[in-house]
């Protein structure tokens, strides 16, 4: 598959990242994101990383693959949405462009890393009742809708 997005940002200040929402039977799966990752500690997140590669999907088959130890046998990408500005409370000169991508997971058993201490699959609709990163719903909506 090629590129689903243009990642082309020379500007400091705003770091790319992709976030990938995982499926199960009508669930998603969130991370609670450890005191070992260098940003928003125990908050839930999805699956998420830097943009290393010049090709988002590729990135987010990368971070599924290290952050929940499934291979790409084990999910089907449902669907990408364009990309959505954060802008960071902690550092107000950041803002992180993230790029929000749903597989579907054929289990519900997962892997984790260093980067998260546990994990839960909820109800989308109960996305509210976590204290997340910022826009985290944001995301999800746009794939959802």
């Amino acid at each position: 598959m090629k590129s689903c997005v243009n990642v082309e940002d020379k500007t400091k200040n705003r770091i790319k990242v992709v976030t990938v929402f995982l499926m199960y039977e009508g669930k998603i799966l969130l991370l609670r994101r450890s005191a070992k990752v260098r940003t928003m500690n125990g908050m839930w997140a999805g699956i998420s990383g830097y943009l290393e590669d010049v090709n988002p999907l590729v990135q987010a088959l990368k971070e599924i693959r290290e952050e929940c130890g499934l291979s790409e046998g084990q999910i089907d990408l449902l669907k990408f949405a364009e990309p959505l500005e954060v802008k960071d409370e902690q550092f107000s000169n950041i803002i992180w462009i993230v790029y929000p991508f749903l597989f579907e997971s054929s289990t519900k058993s997962i892997r984790l890393d260093w980067e998260h201490d546990e994990y839960v699959w909820i109800n989308p609709i109960d996305l509210g009742n976590y204290k997340t990163v910022p826009k985290l719903s944001k995301a999800l909506e746009r794939l959802l809708h």
